[in-house]
């Protein structure tokens, strides 16, 4: 009875290597790597300012000038819709939901919750920089605007963003635009004026009237001399 009993336990157990060997052997494969893998790298406070800075100098190279302007004032951009003239457009802003509104009226349409995780180094956070998030909405917008917005989970005004924040942006339009327009007046140089100088004549007791019409025809004009 005894050896009955011995051998039936041998041949369970030899059922049980062959039938559950392979999955405890991958396990533990599994685990020695994970014991072996590199540590993560030492914290860096000062990575993720320098990675928002190239961020920002990507974002100014690609998009427009007022739409740089608009997020290092504002924290967003705004982006017309469709070809520009349908009367709605979207606001961006990093790592938030893109926000449908109605330009004429300033009412808030919907929110587009999207994501754009950085996968490029595991090792550290998946959050791109700020302007990178900004600028990959921007870009999906630019070019798939009907594809971005379908595969979007789409909720109601204020779900995730502050209504009473948003209801401040017509405002903060008007303020942005009346600045750039006062920027862009400083910017333009006075046109010169006519002017006109009395020089010596090589003869002696005659006068000369030169007239300057100004730098940009200074150069081809002609000067005319009238003695007296």
């Amino acid at each position: 009875m005894t050896l009955v009993v011995a051998t039936s336990l041998i041949v369970l157990g030899a059922l049980a290597v062959v039938a559950f060997g392979p999955a405890l052997a991958e396990r533990l494969k599994r685990r020695r790597t994970v014991r072996a893998a590199a540590p993560p790298p030492a914290y860096d406070p000062g990575r993720e300012r320098r990675a928002e800075t190239r961020a920002r100098e990507l974002l100014g190279s690609v998009v427009s000038q007022e739409e740089y302007a608009m997020y290092a004032e504002l924290g967003f951009i705004a982006v017309a819709g469709g070809n520009g003239d349908q009367g709605y457009g979207y606001l961006l802003y990093p790592h938030r939901p893109i926000v449908a509104y109605d330009t004429r009226s300033g009412e808030l349409l919907n929110e587009y919750c999207v994501g754009f995780p950085d996968r490029s180094e595991p090792a550290y956070s998946q959050r791109l920089p700020d302007a990178d998030d900004v600028l990959a909405k921007w870009m999906a917008l630019r070019a798939d605007e009907r594809a971005l917005i379908s595969t979007a989970n789409m909720d109601r005004p204020g779900r995730q963003m502050d209504p009473g924040q948003l209801r401040l942006i017509p405002a903060m339009f008007t303020d942005f635009r009346r600045d750039m327009l006062q920027v862009a007046a400083v910017a333009v140089p006075p046109v010169a004026e006519p002017t006109v100088t009395l020089c010596s004549s090589p003869f002696a007791g005659d006068q000369v009237d030169q007239v300057q019409v100004g730098p940009s025809a200074a150069a081809g004009a002609r000067e005319e001399e009238l003695f007296a």
